[in-house]
């Protein structure tokens, strides 16, 4: 194994799940790649794991108490904190995602991740139902906006007979994302522009029409992206979502205004992903006051909004274009009629009919499943977390952007 994290410290975080058995490899894996690995266990990991294995394997004492009389000034987080070059949870069970989450300080694992400035990466490991269960899932995206790095889970057999996402990666799988910290990202130096959310067209002050959306899969789209190395815009319709640390943001509420968003700075982005379920229509004459229920029948007329994917997907030397179709049927077809119909780079469809599987993805959920095209190509994501697909279309679309557009000429504005 090359000695990719030579003098890196790295801090384990064990904590009380049946995947600790496969930490002790772990630690023997990152001393292989060059790194010096101190680990701090909380009490539950202590149940399935001694820290005399980690002690023997590491080369290093094993901390286990907040308040450690042999550390500096009997601070041992501080001291840990300030050492470590990354801190690396592994394996991150639910409960532990739940203190994370909470900014709960109650044991040296918990305190350690509140004092320290390092990246901070976890590897969840879990019975699959408590991986999918909404506070989980919830815990997981506020975490992801915050910065922290998701490893995983991984899908398989579970030790609880179970298969499903929950499975905490393997230590060599683990080894090489702690190492991408330390070198060049996949969208290092390029610069992203995501369009996420609903837009309103109003029919007068208090009324409006729009599209379905959380907002959920462009904005972890964007933590994605910024975690990958991007410079990241965001350019959001109203939603009640954090918005992802690192990313510069812009709140727009109608198609127009995202438009203008959009166009006034494309010509300075190198990837475009158009997430966003921007309203296809709006009014001709909204009024400019309160509709009142006075007639048995409404007429409003509509006329189309600017096409914001297909006016970026076609100017000269423009970004790499990525659109997004959430379709009830004909899913394929469809996406690749929108691929070619507006020459873009590639297409992300789900399936949103509802019935059925659909029930539990897409609209107002924490999962989804998407069907990813490209001129010559296509690659199925299976149904999982929005925050994990979001990160496997983003190294799809590095790698795209990476073999298409080594280097992209400016446009002029």
């Amino acid at each position: 194994m090359s000695q990719s994290l030579q003098n890196r410290n790295v801090v384990l975080g064990v904590t009380g799940g049946i995947a600790a058995y496969k930490s002790a490899d772990l630690v023997r894996r990152l001393r292989d790649a060059g790194a010096e690995v101190r680990v701090v266990m909380t009490p539950a990991a202590c149940e399935f794991v001694t820290p005399l294995t980690f002690q023997a394997v590491s080369g290093n004492p094993v901390h286990t108490s907040l308040l450690d009389e042999q550390a500096e000034a009997a601070m041992g987080h501080i001291e840990l904190a300030r050492w470590a070059d990354v801190v690396l949870v592994a394996p991150a069970t639910a409960d532990f995602l739940a203190k994370l989450a909470q900014g709960r300080a109650d044991d040296l694992l918990s305190t350690l991740c509140l004092a320290t400035r390092a990246p901070l990466l976890v590897a969840p490991a879990m019975n699959s139902v408590m991986w999918e269960n909404r506070a989980t899932q919830d815990n997981v995206a506020l975490l992801v906006r915050r910065g922290v790095r998701m490893l995983g889970p991984g899908v398989g057999d579970q030790a609880c007979a179970e298969t499903g996402y929950g499975r905490m990666l393997e230590p060599l799988e683990l080894v090489e994302e702690v190492s991408r910290g330390f070198g060049p990202r996949v969208l290092d130096g390029v610069t992203v522009m995501i369009t996420a959310g609903p837009t309103r067209e109003h029919l007068d002050p208090v009324r409006f029409i729009s599209n379905r959306s959380s907002g959920q899969m462009g904005y972890a789209m964007a933590a994605a992206a910024r975690t990958a190395g991007a410079d990241v815009l965001l350019v959001s319709g109203p939603v009640r979502l954090a918005v992802p640390e690192g990313v510069e943001y812009e709140s727009v509420e109608s198609a127009v205004e995202m438009h203008d968003a959009v166009m006034a700075r494309i010509a300075d982005v190198d990837i475009f992903i158009g997430v966003a379920a921007v309203a296809d229509y709006r009014p001709v004459r909204p009024k400019p006051r309160k509709i009142k229920k006075d007639e048995a029948r409404l007429d409003v007329s509509l006329e189309r909004n600017p096409d914001i994917l297909r006016d970026v997907a076609s100017r000269p030397n423009g970004p790499f274009t990525v659109g997004f179709a959430a379709e009830t049927h004909d899913l394929e077809a469809n996406a690749l009629d929108k691929l070619q119909r507006k020459r873009l780079d590639m297409i992300a469809a789900n399936l949103v009919a509802r019935g059925g599987l659909q029930d539990a993805v897409g609209f107002d959920a924490s999962e989804n499943a998407l069907e990813v095209f490209w001129p010559g190509g296509q690659l199925s994501l299976e149904r999982g977390p929005k925050t994990i697909l979001a990160k496997q279309l983003v190294e799809l679309i590095a790698r795209q952007y990476r073999g298409q557009h080594p280097v992209r000429p400016r446009a002029v504005s």
